[in-house]
């Protein structure tokens, strides 16, 4: 079965721009390996949107996104944008500093192994999420592929989004971290899913696809890229020194037996609040609430 020609989507400044360095030795062991492609470097925010939509329209099947989580969640959505996805499959090759989805999708993140799966016939099927939030006063949809949420770790996207790439994505999140600690109050919402409305003060709520986010933590142990559903993480009203204790549990996914925090899985949630709130998706900071959130199940394949 010939290999399909792909599009490969390069991100120059992700990993604090070290992909621009990494991507020749990438390119050459792709042409070893014989996987017909063509390249573009991504230019700035959403480019790579564009650029993958683009291909799919125009008869391509292979979409293959060189950076980090940003980077992928990009590529997917333009691959979900075009107007004909069901031949369309996305690869991944991360040189991000993150990497939280392909601990999910069970990609490696050593270049040769991720690469190698490019070539052959096994694809995942996996759920996308869909969030939908106000930029500037107008609304706006987002799809992700691993996580999407409220409250503080959309307030530390926020912050650590204005700051330089060059810094690369570690660094930025800490700063944006010790920022938001600083300063961040906890937010009273009203949230609606599973026929049930509550209105609570949390710290956060993430809203999970897969298990990772922020670099490693396992923020939602319980979940399936390809379940059908969304599994959600609310943190309730807990304190600076309350978080700063609980915090490395989150790494172990133990932070779920926290008394104040409370899971449950769901196809659609909506929040709202007479506060403003942040959100973000897959580690992008994207606007803020009200705040709708819902999965297509089945629906982005995955070259694994």
């Amino acid at each position: 079965m010939p290999v399909p020609q792909a599009k490969v989507i390069v991100n120059p400044v992700a990993g604090a721009r070290t992909t621009y360095r990494k991507w020749p030795k990438i390119s050459r062991f792709l042409r070893h390996i014989g996987l017909p492609f063509e390249f573009q470097y991504t230019e700035g925010v959403g480019h790579a949107i564009e650029l993958a939509r683009e291909a799919v329209n125009n008869g391509c099947q292979l979409l293959v996104a060189v950076g980090g989580d940003g980077t992928v969640n990009e590529v997917a959505n333009g691959v979900l944008l075009s107007e004909d996805l069901s031949e369309a499959a996305i690869g991944i090759i991360s040189t991000g500093t993150g990497g939280d989805f392909i601990r999910s999708a069970g990609i490696n993140r050593d270049y040769t192994k991720a690469c190698s799966s490019l070539t052959g016939a096994k694809r995942r099927l996996i759920d996308v999420g869909v969030v939908e939030y106000y930029n500037d006063g107008k609304r706006n949809k987002r799809f992700f592929i691993n996580s999407s949420g409220i409250g503080f770790d959309a307030a530390v996207a926020e912050i650590s989004n204005q700051l330089p790439k060059f810094l690369g994505g570690t660094i930025p999140y800490i700063i944006g971290l010790f920022k938001s600690l600083v300063g961040y109050k906890n937010k009273l919402v009203t949230v609606s899913m599973n026929n049930r409305t509550e209105t609570k003060r949390i710290l956060s709520l993430v809203v999970a696809n897969g298990n990772y986010f922020g670099g490693g933590m396992r923020v939602a142990p319980l979940a399936y890229i390809d379940d059908g559903l969304l599994d959600v993480i609310s943190v309730g009203d807990m304190g600076k020194l309350e978080l700063l204790k609980a915090f490395p549990t989150i790494y172990k996914g133990t932070h779920i037996d926290h008394p104040k925090v409370e899971t449950a899985k769901t196809t659609q949630i909506k929040i709202e609040s007479t506060e403003r709130f942040s959100v973000h998706a897959d580690g992008e900071f994207l606007g803020e609430g009200p705040v709708s959130f819902g999965v297509i199940p089945s629906t982005l394949s995955v070259a694994v």
